[in-house]
């Protein structure tokens, strides 16, 4: 977009690691064999995307495009817990939809009030020490989880404009123009295609009624496919409950006004077929040139509008203007309005619910992969340097069942079986280590 206008920006955001469990022992006079004292790590931090009503475009997207939050504090002695990294609030315009990929899936998010918040990467959680290995059998726990990988996600955020009433029609039919008269906007107006470059808004107060009205780059044929500036217009009006259709009655640029009003229509029918049912009043604009009174006769006759829903208008002389933004008021009391109050909510991407405790085992061409979020969460959470941490993995095996399926499905000694980054090898129902640790 030209200007200081930005409405689609992509970002990588980095939630915090979880900080590392503790593994130590107490060391107190007269107490010899101190049992295990080690604290927890810390959360990571949170990163937010927050809807500030005092932003409207994306632009500061484009020099940084890169969010990390802070790692999680480790755990110490004493059990002492380590401290939660600090969360990341990046603020976008009210109105931002954010969409990203989760398992394959697409997710989006809409922040269309102001306050909303998502939570759109989770901190991961702090390593559990080793207070809380210790059993009645097992009273000297060597063992402490690392910090759990926060999340990572690209994000795409595109902004569409929060406007009451969308204005549409081909460059140079008057929309700037009239939004300049209506409003205390003041849009760039001279007698070229494609003036605007960026949406305008502007307030519009009739009586004691006011509406958002927005001035959008202008339709041309093929916009739907994004030619021209076909999808940084249609974006903008997907939220409008009304339009204004902007027709140069004139043709001062040799057009055929009834040419251009079905041209219209079917490029908002190709891009969202909802928005061509979308409630329209029609201004008939020039009318203070001679060549728009010659037309407006046949105007009237070929626009399937009724009476009441047509005005002749002159955006340059005011003519006919008052008129048309009674009516526009009108209609839009009569239509329910968005809820856009501030709402103090932090949503989360969709992700439907799975049970963690699943997994799948998979043969490969190497071995065997087994995926579940549980037990590749155990995965990157475990300290292979320390010397109880595959005695560990190996209970967990067997008390989930994995084991024995990997046995039914024909695991034989030797047989490589892979967990998230880490590899084992399968000799008798007991694994071996094979590859460095996960992180």
């Amino acid at each position: 977009m030209a200007g200081d206008f930005y409405d689609y920006a992509r970002i990588f955001v980095q939630a915090g690691d979880g900080g590392d469990g503790a593994a130590t022992f107490r060391r107190e006079k007269y107490v010899p064999r101190g049992g295990p004292d080690g604290g927890d790590g810390g959360r990571g931090g949170h990163i937010y995307l927050v809807a500030d009503p005092g932003l409207n475009t994306l632009l500061p997207f484009r020099e940084r495009t890169r969010f990390v939050a802070e790692r999680g504090g480790n755990g110490g002695r004493s059990r002492k817990h380590g401290r939660n990294g600090r969360d990341v609030f990046i603020r976008v315009p009210v109105g931002t939809v954010a969409r990203t990929i989760i398992d394959g899936e697409t997710y989006t998010v809409d922040l269309d009030a102001p306050g909303l918040q998502l939570l759109a990467a989770r901190g991961g959680r702090g390593g559990l020490g080793n207070v809380h290995f210790a059993t009645s059998s097992y009273q000297v726990p060597r063992i402490a989880e690392l910090g759990e990988p926060g999340e990572r996600r690209e994000i795409e955020l595109e902004l569409k404009l929060l406007a009451d009433v969308g204005l549409v029609g081909f460059p140079n039919a008057g929309k700037s123009t009239l939004l300049s008269v209506i409003s205390a906007a003041r849009p760039k107006i001279a007698p070229y295609p494609f003036t605007t470059l960026q949406p305008n808004l502007g307030v519009v107060e009739v009586g004691d009624y006011s509406f958002v009205v927005a001035d959008i780059p202008g339709l041309i044929e093929g916009a739907h496919r994004g030619v021209g500036l076909g999808f940084s217009f249609l974006r903008h009006i997907e939220r409008t409950r009304l339009l204004i259709h902007i027709i140069d009655a004139a043709g001062v640029d040799g057009r055929d006004p009834v040419s251009d009003f079905h041209a219209i229509n079917e490029e908002l029918r190709l891009y969202q077929p909802e928005l061509a049912q979308r409630p329209q009043i029609v201004a008939l604009n020039k009318a203070d040139l001679p060549a728009a009174q010659a037309n407006l006769s046949r105007l009237r006759q070929a626009l399937p509008l009724p009476d009441h829903d047509v005005f002749v208008i002159s955006a340059a002389t005011r003519e006919g203007v008052d008129a048309l933004l009674q009516r526009v008021a009108g209609r839009l009391k009569e239509m329910p309005a968005p809820h856009r109050a501030p709402r103090d909510e932090t949503l989360t991407w969709p992700v439907p619910d799975v049970d963690e405790r699943q997994y799948t085992i998979e043969r490969t061409s190497d071995g065997w992969r087994v995926r579940g979020r549980k037990i590749e969460r155990l995965i990157s959470m475990t300290n292979f340097a320390q010397p109880d941490a595959i005695m560990r993995i190996q209970r967990v095996l067997e008390a989930s069942g994995i084991s024995a399926a990997l046995q039914e499905a024909g695991i034989q000694n030797g047989d490589t079986v892979y967990i998230e980054k880490a590899a084992f090898e399968w000799e008798d129902g007991e694994i071996t280590y094979l590859m460095p640790g996960v992180r």
